[in-house]
């Protein structure tokens, strides 16, 4: 039994076909790289994954416990967590409070999610904002706060859909770094996001989506070297 499984899941929206029989297994402490061309169906399938679609087919299960028909409020308290593509943070609060309310949500109490937060505004190298509203934090500030308030509850499944995009290179290695110190710590990740480079330097296995399926999986080398992953890219045959 796996720690994830997406079991043939499909999912049609007014006729369309957005995701085909897609099966994925995640064991517990892996770093999984998903990538795929624009339209390939991966954040479609992290929202069935993390509860906001339901699928016309097929299951999914955390540790042999199946999820569906259940809220993302009651995946997140099975420990699923998920940073959006576009930053959800409450705007009028500061960037300490966002992170403890992420802290409290999660399950702990106040004055552990305060140390918790302030651990990490450090870690994130937000000290300069820590008592700014998240509103006036430039987008990359946003979104290394909205990592940050994923890690707060130490989900057991981090779901990261595009996190580097539109962020400045060094707010990047910001995230690569803790990503990398998360899961040597045993931290599993899902990583969506079209900045190849980055995904391959954080993990050793690749996931590629195309037109709603699974086309290819496996190390890296041999993924980005098989020819069905190379058409969907270059959109053309492989030499």
């Amino acid at each position: 039994m796996s720690f994830v499984e997406i079991d043939q899941v499909s999912l049609h929206f007014a006729g369309l076909l957005a995701l085909d029989h897609v099966s994925l297994r995640i064991e517990q402490g892996e770093m999984v790289g998903l990538i795929g061309p624009n339209g390939s169906g991966k954040t479609t399938l992290l929202n069935v994954l993390t509860g906001h679609y339901a699928p016309d087919a097929g299951s999914v299960r955390l540790e042999g416990r199946p999820t569906g028909g259940l809220r993302p409020s009651a995946i997140a308290r099975l420990g699923i967590t998920r940073m959006f593509q576009l930053t959800r943070l409450f705007h009028r609060l500061s960037t300490l409070d966002n992170l403890i309310v992420a802290g409290c949500a999660s399950g702990l109490g106040y004055h552990e999610a305060h140390g918790h937060a302030d651990a990490l505004i450090e870690e994130l190298g937000l000290d300069e904002v820590h008592d700014e509203d998240a509103v006036n934090l430039s987008g990359g500030q946003q979104k290394l706060l909205e990592f940050g308030c994923m890690l707060m509850g130490t989900p057991r499944l981090a779901v990261l859909d595009e996190p580097f995009a539109a962020v400045h290179p060094i707010m990047r290695e910001i995230m690569v770094r803790l990503i990398k110190d998360r899961h040597a710590r045993g931290q599993t990740f899902l990583l969506v996001s079209h900045d190849i480079p980055a995904v391959i330097d954080l993990g050793p296995r690749l996931v590629v989506m195309n037109a709603g399926r699974v086309i290819a999986e496996g190390d890296v080398d041999s993924v980005l070297n098989d020819r069905e992953v190379i058409e969907a890219y270059l959109g053309g045959a492989a030499a």
